[in-house]
């Protein structure tokens, strides 16, 4: 596989060319063990060390892709290294593309009834080769969880698509990875949403610029806060790139 491991502020990210990322997939479905694939934003990775439980989770992870225009920034400012940058809708759209190359299959958890069902029906338009073994929606109550952990696993989909409404989030997947069938696991918060246009993704432009947090912060205002986490984030680079070169980090 054409891709590259590097340790960045302690957390673990994947450089995987674009053009590499299908070869990868299969390698990964190949390997026959559960893998779960994480989109790491800034946050996230402010979360991975200082979570414990979620800093785990993204150490065990097959693939770590980074989503923020700050983080493949910061690697190449402390590494010098060309990290690649996805966009969360377009590595979704890819990795069911690559999927349905070779009739794979997809259980979809997470968003509300309507929302799945309709999610359902325009991923069976898009991708006809990719087969839909299961669904099920986010609001299930918690004596409901080891019935639907059974029904993932005996659908043994090749990839579970988690989104909003799955309590615990990404933590849900880690919890549960070793009940699960062997295969990809993806969190993608709104990918259903947005899959039923029920929410918009930003604009290519917008992304590319780095900017689209700014949209995330009109739809919930409270997101203007993470300026803060930003320039802890600015600080610590400066201090990792110092220290390190004196040997004290």
């Amino acid at each position: 596989m054409d891709r590259e491991r590097i340790n960045f502020l302690k957390v673990p990210i994947d450089i995987v060319p674009h053009e590499q990322l299908g070869p990868v997939i299969y390698e990964l479905l190949r390997n026959g063990e559960g893998r779960n694939v994480v989109l790491l934003s800034l946050m996230d990775l402010l979360k991975a060390r200082r979570n414990g439980e979620y800093r785990e989770y993204v150490r065990n992870a097959a693939l770590v892709i980074p989503i923020s225009k700050s983080v493949v920034g910061g690697i190449s400012f402390l590494t010098g290294k060309q990290a690649v940058r996805y966009m969360p809708f377009d590595f979704a759209i890819s990795l069911l593309s690559i999927l349905e190359e070779r009739e794979f299959s997809i259980f979809l958890l997470g968003g509300k009834l309507r929302v799945l069902r309709k999610a359902e029906s325009n991923i069976r338009q898009t991708f006809p080769r990719l087969r839909v073994v299961g669904r099920f929606p986010g609001s299930f109550k918690k004596q409901e969880e080891a019935a639907i952990v059974e029904a993932i696993r005996k659908a043994a989909a090749s990839l579970l698509l988690v989104g909003r409404g799955v309590r615990g989030k990404e933590h849900w997947i880690a919890r549960y990875s070793g009940d699960l069938n062997p295969g990809l696991r993806l969190w993608c918060s709104d990918l259903y949403d947005v899959f039923t246009e029920r929410r918009r993704r930003p604009s290519r432009k917008t992304f590319d610029r780095g900017l689209e947090f700014v949209a995330y912060c009109f739809q919930s205002p409270l997101k203007f806060f993470r300026i803060f986490p930003y320039f802890y984030y600015k600080i610590l680079l400066l201090c990792y790139k110092l220290f390190r070169k004196t040997g004290t980090l």
